[in-house]
């Protein structure tokens, strides 16, 4: 289900969980470099301060220092923050110390306050799989070294306040699988090259512009790059993803169709609001019911009738757009009968919509047809949203002018 690929990076961070292995002494070089991490970090006060374990006359920090997992006297995960809803965190700085833990595989960063750059000696750390250091206040570029760590699977550098191009190096990570930058100020163009093995992909919320690369990874599952400048048409680097189950293109400037290879049931969640697509909804049979799948073409200038290619989808946003003539029965047989819960047509310039006269919907289904071209529209306004306006139907200059445009 759609919801799944939203939460794929926290899952994969969950699975790290932060129990201690054995209890030697902690190796010298770790533990000087412990203290430097400490010095440069501050809890912010709290109920539930992280730092309160960290006692330095502890005879075994493995086993007693919260965050810490140690195999053979050296740290190999290293967890900052409790994570906790009710812990706002620490501040500070990332120390380049931490650069002096060799062994170290997996470096978490839990939401905080911590400012300023990413240490570019974090690319020493030859051994790291996971960087994960979320919605802070973090600067500055992305090092491009970090990119080229050998066995890297997770860089999560999620709603920070980076900056700069995303780095060129991509292709040089030959294990990554996961990439979020989502939610910072990076700018320049979407990535030419990524890795070949990528799974889950997000840039959104950025400054990137440009169009999306001829050839995007095969593997793709998760594709977000959604709030930024990106232009162009989608058709050509989308069609051959067949692995994709979300994708996320919504607020940008897209143009042209929308691609048939995305209208199918393994795509759960299609999200293309607010774009400048056109052409028609591609034709194709009717979705088999899917739980939990959304349909976003939204706020585009998409032409032509309402086929039954999207019968099945569970919440689907076709509205304000350039849509005519009637709506295919399929959709309100999906309605009646639960598998459809949304249907947003309201702004378009529909003539029809085949509810028979004395029908009514289920009660918890949120269906909008106002401000069409229907001169008595078979549902009012009770299950539209407010920005549809309090009026049934548009003016019959506007319908007589569209349709006489389209002769």
């Amino acid at each position: 289900m759609a919801k799944n690929w939203v939460v794929l990076p926290i899952l994969l961070l969950l699975l790290f969980t932060q129990c201690h292995e054995g209890s030697t002494q902690i190796h010298p070089t770790d533990l000087a470099a412990l203290r430097q991490i400490k010095n440069s970090l501050t809890d912010i006060p709290s109920a539930a301060p992280f730092f309160s374990t960290w006692d330095f006359s502890s005879s075994d920090p493995c086993s007693s220092f919260a965050g810490l997992t140690c195999s053979d006297s050296r740290v190999t995960i290293l967890t900052l923050g409790t994570g906790l809803s009710d812990s706002p965190g620490l501040s500070g700085s990332l120390s380049p110390a931490i650069s002096r833990l060799s062994h170290l595989t997996q470096l978490i960063l839990f939401a905080s306050i911590v400012t300023g750059p990413i240490p570019p000696d974090l690319a020493s750390l030859r051994r790291l799989r996971v960087i994960s250091l979320t919605n802070n206040h973090l600067t500055g570029p992305i090092p491009p070294e970090l990119l080229r760590l050998p066995d890297l699977h997770t860089l999560d550098l999620s709603r920070n306040r980076l900056s700069g191009a995303v780095p060129a190096p991509i292709p040089e990570a030959p294990h990554l699988k996961i990439l979020v930058l989502a939610g910072n100020r990076l700018s320049g163009e979407f990535p030419g090259v990524l890795p070949s093995d990528l799974i889950h992909l997000d840039l959104s919320g950025n400054l990137l512009s440009g169009k999306l690369p001829a050839t995007l990874p095969l593997a793709l599952r998760y594709l977000s790059a959604a709030s930024n400048r990106l232009w162009g048409p989608l058709s050509g680097s989308l069609d051959p993803l067949s692995d994709l189950a979300y994708v996320d293109l919504s607020m940008n400037q897209f143009s042209g169709p929308v691609p048939g290879s995305l209208l199918r049931p393994g795509v759960a969640t299609l999200l293309l609001q607010r774009n400048n697509l056109s052409g028609g909804i591609p034709a194709s049979p009717p979705w088999p019911a899917v739980e939990g799948s959304t349909v976003d073409l939204s706020h585009n200038f998409l032409s032509g009738e309402v086929g039954a290619a999207l019968a099945g989808v569970e919440t689907l946003f076709l509205n304000n757009n350039r849509l005519s003539g009637g709506v295919a029965t399929e959709y309100v047989e999906s309605v009646v009968v639960g598998t459809m819960k949304t249907l947003y047509l309201q702004h378009n310039y529909l003539t029809g919509f085949p509810l028979e006269e004395g029908s009514s919907l289920p009660d918890a289904a949120a269906v909008c047809v106002s401000y069409n071209c229907m001169v008595a529209p078979p549902l009012g306004l009770a299950a539209c949203p407010v920005s549809a306006g309090d009026q049934l139907s548009r003016p019959a200059y506007q319908c007589a002018g569209f349709h006489n445009s389209l002769d």
